[in-house]
């Protein structure tokens, strides 16, 4: 097994002010050829820090990616780290130089200054890595048995230099294993009893397959991983395991993640049937409407979406009756089947969905108590209403309410298709 290692360089990780999004891309490409990512670190911008970082790393880990600290300012010392690790010293790099000043020249408003041309200043035991985006280029060194590779923090630039040279770099310097992975996505079904359904399935599966269970809000991805050097064997095992799962678990498997998300396998039964769907929303606050129309060519489909966060809006857009709201409350299968139909009437579409609840931390305009969820669905010629308490977690409440008036909706439309 190849081991690497990505370290993060930065006082903005962590403190909260940026999110490290560069270890997730940073570990996809390493595991489509084959590289087994086995830790990530975020550590500060000391000198004492990455040090420490380097000396517990150096030969538990064939490759070691660090990202960040190669700016211009002050505060940029990975250079300066590198060279008191490696017993090395910083030198000018002439070709590295005329790179930075024709970036300045041809992209940058401002003019180029000492600090800028300092970034020509590079270790000179390293192997530089080019920044066709910016002035920062990429440095390697060997030390024992480990390669120490150093990128820019800024994604963009960052993402380049993966693919194009250090992508390529490693394939060529170790023999990399087949790693093949495939995720399908599930809904309404819980962990423990898609556990129990595949019993016998783990059991029988070969000793370089594994599937992991990744549970969120109302839905469960069954990731199924392998690894070898026969990639014809390994894709002739995976589809063999992956029509076994679809025959177990049948319709609770909506599709593979990143491929058909439940919004995009709702989007083609719409296109398809040439039916429109609109939303009313409440406590989700536009959030079923922002992932429905996240799927490119939506607005074939999709015609729009009512907030009616309150209770005025609900009476005087979307004509909830006032009795309604007297006798049954705000947050009441009467209002949510209300505002889905007068929201399909509205919008003229097909379908419409619409939620109503108490998401929490106070009751609000109702009677009922935190956690009271309603998800009505206006069909083709019905209304159909589902209540659901999903605790007092405000955030676990909404999260888990989109999810499961997707899942209403797709089960619906599977019914009707």
């Amino acid at each position: 097994m190849i081991r690497a290692k990505i370290i993060t360089i930065g006082d903005e990780i962590l403190i909260g002010q940026i999110v490290d999004t560069n270890s997730t891309f940073i570990s996809n490409e390493l595991i489509k050829i084959g590289v087994e990512v086995c830790e990530i670190l975020s550590i500060r911008d000391t000198k004492d820090d990455i040090i420490n970082a380097f000396n517990n790393s150096i030969d538990k880990f064939d490759i070691i990616i660090t990202t960040g600290g190669l700016g211009p300012t002050n505060d940029d010392i990975t250079k300066d780290v590198f060279c008191e690790f490696f017993n090395d010293k910083l030198i000018h790099n002439q070709e590295l130089l005329v790179h930075i000043e024709n970036l300045f020249k041809n992209f940058v408003d401002n003019p180029i200054n000492d600090l800028n041309r300092a970034q020509a200043l590079v270790p000179s035991k390293a192997l530089l890595i080019e920044n066709q985006y910016g002035t920062a280029a990429g440095m390697q060194i060997k030390k024992n048995n480990s390669f120490f590779i150093s990128l820019p923090g800024v994604p963009y630039e960052m993402k380049s230099m993966i693919v194009n040279s250090v992508v390529p770099f490693i394939e060529k310097e170790f023999n990399c294993p087949i790693i093949l992975k495939k995720t399908l996505m599930t809904y309404g079904v819980g962990e423990s009893t898609i556990a129990k359904k595949l019993k016998d399935f783990e059991d029988g599966l070969s000793k370089n397959f594994k599937l992991a269970y990744l549970p969120n809000l109302g839905r469960v991805r069954l990731r199924l991983s392998c690894r070898g050097f026969d990639r014809t064997d390994l894709e002739k095992k995976m589809d063999n395991y992956i029509a076994q799962l679809f025959e177990i678990l049948g319709k609770i498997i909506i599709g593979f993640e990143s491929v058909n998300s439940i919004e995009s396998e709702i989007g083609k039964i719409l296109k398809k049937s040439g039916k429109t769907l609109s939303t009313a929303e409440s406590f989700t606050g536009g959030l079923i409407s922002s992932r429905i129309s996240s799927v490119p060519g939506a607005s074939s489909y999709f015609k729009g979406a009512v907030v009616a966060y309150d209770t005025n809006i609900k009476q005087n857009l979307l004509s909830v009756n006032q009795n309604d709201i007297d006798l049954h409350s705000v947050v009441s299968s009467q209002v949510a089947n209300s505002m889905a139909l007068n929201a399909k009437k509205l919008l003229k579409t097909d379908y419409a969905i619409s939620t109503t609840g108490n998401a929490g931390p106070d009751k609000g305009d109702s009677k009922k108590e935190v956690g009271s969820i309603y998800i009505s669905l206006a069909t083709l010629n019905d209304v159909k209403s589902y209540e659901f308490n999903f605790g007092k977690n405000r955030e676990k409440n909404i999260k888990k309410s989109v999810n499961k008036a997707l899942e209403l909706l797709f089960s619906e439309l599977l019914t009707e298709d």
